[in-house]
């Protein structure tokens, strides 16, 4: 085995407890992709100085390094092969300083979302981004993939929560630059080449992320509209509204919540499935009666003077919020019904969503009749997920075909064809086929001057000029 000695060597640097060989990940569960642990071995460090050694111990050796966090990315940005090793930062799990002053959380990289919302709930602060999988996502990995969800039409993504951050290079120097204010026009703002790059020109181990104030209560609704221009008007309602405090507005087509809705136990009546488009809406409050009200009061008037709201349901207690909220967040459903079923994830225009969604039917069935996506998404922003209804993967030719019209039409409208996924390995042909040349060429410059030798996650996004 070509990297025995090395299986030997790095025991003994680091002490066999922070490592596991083949035979140990096999019994591990990889998370979304079954490759994320074809390794031929995982390190999991306790510290940045420990990232940082490793790093100097697989530079001069030329040993490809895959970074790991929460593994629940869907682009395949985690994959391994068995000549990478795994740098699993799950150890790198402590809130170093929550400051309610300055409003930041100074966090090491293996923090899960889930974590840094709890531990700032504390002092009435909130990281202001969430996600379904905030049990398992780490900071490393949201910062890594530039994550949205679904309040970034309010508190934008990923990098607009950073304020400064610590990264490992490839050969084991440290960039530190834990910038705790807003303001620094002290140069290039290098943070930014780290944030979205996917763990290809550093291993984040460290952040500072900016903290909002806490809402206290949500209240949830769930109405049916025509179509995603009816959904915008509601949206623009709350959002223009003085008193309201909108934080989620997500849009569901009735394929999908049908499907899901029916999984999670919903019966006919219960939900306003029937309708063409679903809007999921959570609005804040004082407590939960008060932003309750300001739903309810909304909505009425949006119906009685706009017309555009069919039908509705607001939740009448935290738990029957928390079961609407299942029906657009338990995206597992598809993947039950169809294992590995080929998903898309692009931003479209809000203007343009209607038109983009109507031609999406048609021209999936002119390359195979069966064809009936399921689509959702974060409508505030307009980030479209599509799933399609079958078993993937797909062949090569059928994909393209399928990627060439679901993404040739967005650079024109000003979209772009992924939007909070990110490219890792799933993306890499789309990226080479559809991102700007210019851009191509800058990002393989980068990932050339920073990782020469194309140690760092190898394979994704873009290889070395």
């Amino acid at each position: 085995m070509r990297y025995a000695h090395d299986i030997e060597e790095l025991r003994s640097m680091i002490g066999g407890g922070s490592m596991q060989g083949q035979s140990e990940l096999a019994g591990r569960d990889p998370g979304w992709d079954a490759r994320n642990f074809n390794a031929f071995a995982a390190v999991r460090p306790d510290s940045p100085d420990a990232v940082a050694k490793l790093l100097r111990w697989c530079c001069p050796r030329e040993i490809p390094v895959v970074p790991h966090g929460g593994r629940t990315g869907l682009v395949g940005g985690a994959v391994t092969t068995p000549e990478t090793l795994i740098c699993d930062l799950g150890a790198l799990d402590r809130i170093e300083e929550i400051d309610p002053v300055s409003g930041i959380a100074l966090v090491q990289a293996g923090v899960t979302l889930g974590a840094l919302q709890e531990a700032a709930r504390a002092f009435g602060l909130d990281p202001a981004i969430d996600l379904a999988a905030r049990g398992s996502a780490t900071v490393g990995g949201l910062i890594s993939s530039n994550a949205g969800g679904i309040m970034a039409f309010r508190s934008g993504v990923m990098r607009h929560r950073v304020l400064g951050l610590e990264a490992v290079l490839p050969d084991g120097s440290i960039f530190s630059d834990l910038t705790r204010v807003m303001k620094t026009s002290a140069g290039y703002d290098l943070k930014h080449l780290f944030i979205g790059a996917e763990g290809t020109l550093g291993i984040v181990t460290r952040a500072v992320v900016k903290l909002e104030p806490l809402v206290r209560a949500r209240a949830t609704a769930l109405v049916g509209v025509d179509n995603a221009a009816a959904a915008q008007g509601v949206v623009t309602h709350f959002l223009s509204r003085g008193g309201t405090n909108l934080r989620a507005a997500e849009i569901m087509w009735r394929k999908y919540a049908q499907t899901t809705g029916a999984a999670l136990g919903f019966e006919q009546g219960q939900l306003p499935l029937d309708a063409d488009c679903l809007l999921a809406l959570e609005l804040g409050g004082d407590s939960f009666e008060a932003a309750s009200a300001a739903l309810e009061d909304g909505l009425t008037a949006i119906y009685e003077d706009a017309g555009i709201i069919k039908d509705g349901v607001v939740a009448s207690s935290v738990q029957q919020a928390d079961r609407i909220w299942r029906v657009r967040e338990d995206t597992e459903i598809l993947y039950r019904l169809h294992p590995q079923a080929p998903s898309f994830d692009v931003s479209v225009p809000g203007r343009a969503i209607d038109s983009y969604v109507d031609r999406l039917g048609p021209a999936l069935r002119s390359i195979d009749p069966q064809l009936d996506p399921y689509i959702f998404g974060h409508l505030a922003d307009g980030n479209l997920h599509i799933v399609l209804n079958i078993e993937g993967p797909l062949p090569t030719p059928i994909q393209q075909r399928i990627e060439d019209l679901l993404y040739a039409p967005l650079d024109a409208i000003g979209g772009c064809f992924s939007a909070e996924h990110g490219i890792g390995l799933k993306k890499r042909a789309a990226f080479e086929r559809y991102a700007d040349p210019v851009k191509q060429k800058l990002s393989r410059a980068i990932k050339g001057l920073l990782d020469p030798k194309g140690l760092l996650n190898p394979g994704k996004v873009v290889d070395p000029l």
